[in-house]
């Protein structure tokens, strides 16, 4: 049961819904997400480290970079059910709407201080 509860108060919170439906699009590190969400670093590394508890989310260093995406390969069964759930949720949203096309066009180069 443990499992189960932290997947749901891991998307018992807009942010992290945000984050989850960002992460659909494309691998993103923390300040392509802050620039998304326009939060502070430590509230999106706060998120993304209940996601990542949750197994909803994985992290991958590249270089100086740390990328995040959603974790395709899970073991654990409910993982891999519920992320087809979710890439089928809220496709009307204005909010997600418009994090996708700030997703597309938000860079770590030119944001990330490099």
């Amino acid at each position: 049961m443990r499992a189960v509860l932290k997947i749901f108060k891991a998307l018992s919170d807009g942010q992290r819904l945000r984050i989850l439906k960002m992460l659909e699009i494309r691998p993103l590190c923390v300040c392509e997400i802050t620039d998304v969400l326009q939060l502070a670093s430590s509230t999106v590394s706060k998120h993304l480290s209940i996601l990542r508890e949750a197994d909803l989310v994985i992290d991958d260093k590249d270089g100086k970079w740390v990328n995040y995406s959603l974790n395709t390969s899970a073991r654990e069964q409910y993982i891999n059910q519920i992320l087809p759930l979710i890439a089928q949720w809220l496709p009307d949203d204005t909010t997600v709407l418009r994090d996708a096309e700030k997703v597309q066009a938000v860079d770590r180069n030119m944001i990330c201080g490099v």
